[in-house]
């Protein structure tokens, strides 16, 4: 997309909701849906969601999923009900649950964590209205919506066809050249892989994404298995580190992840050391790492 703004895009009555900063992160692009109503992770652009709630009207939200950047401006909309996946329902109605559903924290994260979900993303507990639930088809003002579980960045990561018009939301499956994000306590490596091939392999004529480019008018290509090679080249990255046994502080600070130390720290630390722990958990699980108790040696093939 270079250096260009994202702008607002129609397919039919799908509309693509673009995020401040090209959807980068703490916002991401939205979705909307005309004739029923629907906003889909409204945490795009706050001055446009109020003005979609005046007209032409929302009337129900739904969240692909529970993460910070996805509800943003949902306290625009407390009034209305909203669904999201079951599984991703509880982190939602409790702030230190929030937390603990990332991962581990030192008590200086907490506290930075706790003060910039409340401040940045107007964190409040919420429970849903209803469930979505993958593998059930929606019929809804004309528009007819398949609900699809796409697991592995969250538990209940949900992803949307629109059929009328073959429009597919691939949410945070974002085809971006960092990859995916499967950090979580309930992330996984393995389901971010096994959805990513799964949503490949559904037929659409339109792809949108939660983030960056947003809009992929052409069959994307090559970029779906670029984006599942990142989680390869980071577990590469990683046995190389690992040519001499290491400590997990010394393997989080080869910044594996994120390539160099950022700022914030309570931020960007919390990142690598939760996907590192992941890929040491599947290489462990695979007889490629082991752990004396104090450092992690890579095992000869």
């Amino acid at each position: 997309m270079g250096g260009k703004a994202l702008v607002e895009r129609r397919f039919g009555p799908v509309w693509f909701i673009p995020g401040q900063n090209k959807g980068k992160y703490p916002h991401c692009h939205s979705i909307y849906l005309e004739g029923p109503g629907i906003l889909i992770d409204p945490a795009s652009d706050r001055e446009r969601l109020k003005q979609l709630r005046e007209s032409p009207g929302v009337r129900e939200v739904w969240l692909s999923h529970w993460h910070e950047d996805h509800i943003k401006d949902l306290d625009l909309f407390d009034d209305l009900p909203f669904r999201v996946a079951e599984r991703d329902a509880p982190p939602l109605a409790d702030l230190d649950v929030f937390i603990e559903s990332y991962g581990e924290m030192n008590e200086q994260e907490r506290v930075y964590w706790r003060k910039f979900l409340s401040e940045e993303f107007h964190f409040r507990p919420r429970r849903p209205a209803a469930f979505l639930r993958g593998g059930e088809t929606l019929t809804l003002g004309g528009v007819t919506v398949d609900v699809i579980a796409a697991p592995g960045h969250t538990p209940g990561h949900t992803a949307f066809l629109f059929r009328e018009e073959g429009v597919l939301f691939l949410a945070d499956y974002d085809l971006t050249p960092f990859g995916p994000w499967y950090g979580d306590v309930e992330s996984s490596i393995e389901d971010t892989v096994r959805s990513v091939q799964r949503l490949k392999e559904i037929h659409a004529r339109i792809w949108l994404t939660g983030h960056e480019q947003g809009v992929f008018e052409e069959e994307p290509g090559v970029l779906w298995d670029h984006y599942v090679g990142v989680i390869y080249s980071r577990e590469a990255r990683l046995l190389d580190f690992l040519a001499r046994p290491r400590t997990f502080q010394e393997i989080t600070g080869a910044w594996i992840l994120y390539g160099k130390p950022r700022e914030p720290k309570d931020f960007f630390e919390l990142g690598e050391r939760l996907h590192m722990k992941k890929h040491l958990e599947k290489l462990m699980a695979e007889g490629r790492v082991s752990f004396d108790g104090e450092r992690y040696h890579r095992e000869s093939a």
